[in-house]
């Protein structure tokens, strides 16, 4: 008798009895605006800021409304302007190359490896058409850092860090996001802090992170960004910068001080659930699992693997027979964008020029939510109904 498995892939973690209780109190005195603080009092987002700039190891941080919104921001604070061109990763979600499109500027495409990460080599033949590299670490997947900034830096190019799934992630113990100019995170539900929506920016240049501050929505009261430049920095910036308003509120910022400091714990929770479900799909004929480098210290809060050179139908058959089990994989390959699963030739707005490599890995990825709900049972669960339903698949077809 087969397996089914009755999980949710959407279920999340209920927020902790701490998180309640701050929100709680916020709500009770109804501060929720971020700049509503009463005489000597520090409101949940400004300490939020000192927090996370803390944990990072870095000199400011801006909490804002949504890791989308994180990331048009830093285009913005870097000098980015319609008609502008910047390099981003072909494997990404729409939010990445849509921040581009948001101010004006135009994504030019970068290639994925077999690895999910980011072509170097592509990338190293197109550096010269741009300013700015917005790079997504796509799903908790990390490039050589290392061997990416030395090409960047040649160039002159700047890196903005799109971290929405590797929060709390290290390249070779240098945190995901302190590589380059900007780190973007996002605390949207399924990412690795939870409160609904939300994102950060983190940055070590004064000027660059007192114009993300004013874009931000700070009007004159940026003094009461604890987590930013001295107040002299915005004198020159103030009245030639645009307010385009995405603050963070008290509220989430309530939710999120909790959360950020079981990031570690949560993390390895995330990895044993990654590693179970890894070692069970090892060694199954026709899949392609994803290698980690060793300087890779990921973090997993979902997993992939690769179909590689399966044809449309075949694909579909297994997403098929997987969903009727209680298995829901999403596939990156359809030709028409399918829930949060668009790719570059579907993004009208973002026209490229055809690549064939990068298009037959995207046709064969196969991507998968880890929620915290799922006990390590759950795991081997569904890699077994995985691993039985492909091999089945690759017997028939061969």
């Amino acid at each position: 008798m087969k397996d089914i498995f009755y999980g949710d892939f959407t279920q999340q973690e209920p927020i902790s009895d701490d998180g309640i209780a701050a929100a709680l109190a916020v709500l009770k005195h109804g501060r929720l605006h971020r700049y509503n603080e009463t005489e000597g009092e520090v409101g949940e987002t400004a300490l939020l800021e000192l927090e996370f700039a803390a944990q990072m190891g870095a000199n400011y941080c801006l909490a804002v409304a949504s890791g989308g919104y994180a990331l048009s921001t830093a285009l913005r604070a870097v000098g980015v302007k319609p008609g502008d061109k910047v390099l981003t990763n072909v494997f990404t979600l729409a939010p990445v190359p849509g921040a581009i499109a948001s101010i004006g500027a135009i994504p030019i495409f970068v290639g994925v490896t077999e690895g999910l990460v980011i072509d170097l080599k592509d990338l190293a033949s197109k550096l010269d058409k741009a300013d700015v590299l917005l790079l997504s670490h796509m799903r908790g997947h990390i490039v050589d850092m290392v061997a990416l900034m030395e090409l960047t830096q040649a160039h002159g190019v700047k890196v903005i860090e799109d971290c929405a799934h590797t929060m709390g992630a290290k390249w070779d113990n240098v945190w995901s996001g302190r590589s380059g100019v900007i780190g973007c995170y996002s605390s949207q539900t399924y990412k690795h802090i939870n409160s609904g929506e939300g994102g950060f920016l983190i940055c070590d240049d004064e000027e660059i992170m007192a114009r993300a501050i004013i874009l931000s929505g700070s009007y004159m009261i940026y003094e009461k960004h604890r987590a930013g430049p001295p107040p002299e920095t915005f004198k020159k910036l103030k009245l030639t910068t645009p307010n385009i308003s995405g603050r963070m509120d008290n509220l989430r910022a309530a939710i999120l001080r909790p959360q950020l400091r079981c990031l570690e714990s949560q993390c390895e929770a995330w990895n044993e659930r990654y590693r179970v479900v890894d070692s069970a799909l090892a060694q199954v004929p026709g899949l392609t699992c994803v290698v980690r480098p060793h300087q890779e210290h990921f973090v997993a809060s979902s997993y992939q693997f690769l179909l590689l050179d399966w044809s449309g139908d075949a694909i579909r058959e297994i997403l098929d027979a997987t969903k009727s089990r209680g298995v829901e994989l999403k596939w990156f390959g359809a030709s028409d964008p399918v829930g949060f699963t668009s790719r570059y030739d579907s993004w009208a707005y973002a026209p490229s020029e055809p690549m064939p490599a990068s298009d037959r890995v995207l046709h064969g990825i196969i991507d998968m939510r880890l929620p915290l709900t799922f006990s390590l049972n759950d795991c081997s669960t569904v890699a077994r109904i995985i691993r039985e339903e492909v091999s089945h698949a690759y017997r028939t077809i061969n």
